[in-house]
């Protein structure tokens, strides 16, 4: 059975010797998702707050059933630790990774978790933004926030990055006013993105911030700052963006059905 091990401190002391399978499976604390394949717990140790996300095996009918919906299935911790390291090392805000484990050899036999930090004090964008609508902030603080959002979005996706499940929710405004993006379990680590990764994210994205108000203005300073292009170059990817925005109306309707 192949192993993968990677601890920083506390747990490099804490755990060393021991079975740290074991000691990953039987730390407990708050649980925020508890699914059949995949936990996460939040727990606290030496006065600081961690998270465990822990898989475990997946059934094949599991995995056929993501690859016959087009989805690429999560089976192990690994997607969510590679994209962590990833973002880091690029100087996005992202929850330190201090602890790995994966173990096995195909997907029904993968146990694997992850440990992080936790990023602190907060509030999600999609909190942040709910009543811009009705209460319009200052226009310079949105240009300011529009700005980091793009610019996380355009350093990801050039390091060859897809998130899938870029939404507003997953952008944490830390009381500094900096941005930290977080779950990323589900993410897909290329050398290069394909476009249809790329639109899905942007598609997310554009569907999460439909009913804040932003305007046309907005949107258009948004493309500017991920291309990083003047607006009139921008948009000439036309064929692009009208794919973006029509990604970002279906998953729309789709949730307002719900």
């Amino acid at each position: 059975m192949t192993e993968q091990i990677w601890l920083d401190e506390p747990f490099a002391t804490r755990w060393k010797g021991r079975d740290v399978f074991a000691k990953a499976a039987a730390l407990q604390g708050e649980s925020h998702r508890a699914l059949e394949q995949r936990q996460t717990i939040s727990f606290v140790l030496e006065d600081t707050r961690y998270f465990i996300k822990r898989h475990v095996r997946s059934t094949w009918k599991e995995v056929l059933k993501n690859l016959v919906q087009g989805r690429l299935p999560v089976v192990s911790a690994e997607n969510e630790r590679v994209a962590l390291n990833r973002l880091q090392a690029l100087g996005i805000q992202v929850p330190r990774v201090v602890a790995f484990g994966k173990r096995g050899y195909t997907p029904s036999t993968f146990e694997s978790f992850l440990i992080t930090e936790d990023v602190g004090q907060h509030v999600s964008l999609e909190d942040y933004c709910r009543h811009w609508r009705e209460q319009p902030p200052d226009w310079s603080a949105k240009f300011r926030l529009l700005e980091k959002v793009a610019r996380i979005s355009r350093v990801m996706h050039n390091a060859g990055i897809c998130h899938r499940d870029f939404y507003l929710c997953h952008f944490l405004r830390m009381t500094d006013g900096s941005l930290a993006l977080i779950d990323l379990h589900r993410a897909l680590s290329k050398e290069k993105l394909g476009r249809r990764w790329i639109i899905k994210d942007l598609g997310g994205l554009y569907f999460s911030s439909k009913d804040i108000g932003l305007s046309r203005r907005d949107l258009l300073r948004f493309v500017r700052c991920y291309t990083g292009l003047p607006l009139r170059e921008a948009l000439k990817q036309k064929g692009f963006w009208r794919s973006v925005v029509a990604r970002g109306e279906k998953l729309y309707r789709k949730d307002q059905r719900q």
